[in-house]
């Protein structure tokens, strides 16, 4: 019988061991599970988002350049306090560490001001500080005085150029661009980006990001050219173009800057620049060019064989140089528009060929309802195309138009081709 006693014990003793060392399993498991936990969670803080970013071109390898470990977005408000110091007006270093999240600088006040500092500050600031000595007439007169010089101002643009010859590369950096004007008048703020291009074979095309409600914006964005040598850099222009960014509508161009290289030094290093940034001068001339162009009727199969030959004489539509031209062939019936082709675009000439033909079939019976149209347009990668001429033929049309569309009529199965000239767009 005490055999039998020892082993019923032993299997009562089982369950309980089991027990204990499942319950210490658990709480190990338990553990861990927490432990990595924090270790995922406390890897993911310390991280710091990436604010620039990777430019790449068709033909050009463009990229930013190393990312400082002290550019953040935000600083600590702590830090702030301590690391505050005074830098020069003029001076175009930039403190990374102070910006907020759209990367702008806040805005700090001297404690003392020249007299050109008091003819450039606001009317506000300057009621403060004076507001035992200051009149209210001569209050409105500073304000209307602050008002027109900031209509004729558009801000200033902070760049640095350099060359890499190691590499044989040109350094672009667009640092930041201050007191810009206000293009949206509900919040009295902009979203300024910049658009740059080489000239004058416009090649080179970058932009920066768009920057949100700001008229102070930080961009600290570099741009590398390759296979540009050093001895055609000063053959080259830099053309800037400040604009802010619309969502429901075209992009509003705020302004330009035209730099050009001849002159510039960069053997030596970095060369920090800054321009003030000036009215676009949209280059107007008196002849918008001409349009050679073939019309053919067909009344058998009641098509019209359009043929697009020629432009010659075509203006500079704004400061980056020559145009790059095509053509926009618009058919319309009863002033509503039908159908549409265009032709390749030219590169860099005013005086393009291009022989490229069109058949238009017409929805009716002659043609006393149908008019065409073409639009001589510039074409710029990465905004709106610019239209340089246009050009009407049609029964009601004056002219040449006129003229081209009644011999048309009169000449069916007969190719005719006149030269037009171009009207304003």
């Amino acid at each position: 019988m005490a055999p039998i006693a020892d082993s019923r014990q032993q299997f009562d003793e089982i369950p309980t061991v089991v027990g204990i060392f499942s319950a210490f399993g658990l709480v190990f498991s338990v553990s861990l599970f927490a432990w990595i936990c924090c270790q995922r969670k406390s890897s993911k803080s310390n991280k710091t988002p990436p604010y620039k970013f990777v430019h790449v071109l068709k033909g050009v390898d463009i990229y930013p350049e190393n990312l400082n470990s002290k550019k953040k977005f935000g600083a600590d408000d702590k830090s702030e306090a301590k690391n505050k110091s005074a830098t020069p007006k003029n001076s175009l270093h930039l403190d990374l560490e102070k910006r907020d999240l759209n990367g702008n600088f806040p805005k700090t006040t001297t404690k003392m001001q020249g007299s050109t500092d008091l003819e450039n500050s606001s009317p506000k600031h300057f009621a403060e500080r004076k507001k035992d000595s200051v009149s209210p007439d001569s209050l409105k007169s500073i304000t209307s005085l602050s008002s027109e010089g900031k209509q004729d101002k558009l801000g200033t643009l902070f760049f640095s150029l350099e060359y890499n010859f190691e590499k044989k590369a040109f350094v672009v950096n667009i640092k930041e661009a201050r007191g810009l004007p206000a293009m949206d008048e509900q919040s009295m703020t902009s979203d300024p980006y910049i658009k740059m291009t080489i000239l004058p074979e416009k090649k080179h095309k970058v932009k920066t990001r768009v920057l949100r409600k700001t008229l102070d914006p930080a961009f600290d964005e570099t741009f590398t050219f390759y296979g540009i040598p050093y001895s055609q850099i000063q053959d080259l222009t830099l053309h800037f173009m400040v604009l802010s960014f619309d969502r429901f509508s075209r992009d509003d161009v705020i302004g330009e800057v035209l730099i050009p290289l001849a002159g510039t030094e960069l053997s030596e290093g970095r060369l920090l620049m800054d321009r003030e940034i000036i009215k676009r001068n949209v280059r107007k001339s008196s002849g918008r060019g001409e349009l050679l162009v073939s019309l053919c009727y067909q009344s058998t199969t009641n098509t019209l064989t359009v043929v697009v030959l020629k432009a010659r004489h075509l203006p500079k539509s704004d400061v980056s140089g020559l145009s790059d031209p095509y053509v926009k062939v618009n058919l319309y019936h009863a002033k509503k528009r039908i159908s549409k082709k265009k032709t390749h675009v030219k590169k860099c000439t005013p005086n393009a060929v291009f022989n490229e033909l069109f058949v238009f079939d017409i929805p009716c019976e002659g043609l006393d309802d149908i008019s065409i149209e073409f639009l001589v347009l510039d074409s710029d990668r990465g905004s709106r195309n610019e239209v340089i001429g246009r050009l009407t033929l049609g029964s009601s049309a004056e002219g040449t138009g006129g003229e081209h569309w009644k011999e048309i009529c009169e000449y069916p199965r007969r190719q005719i081709a006149k030269w037009h000239m171009l009207c304003d767009g």
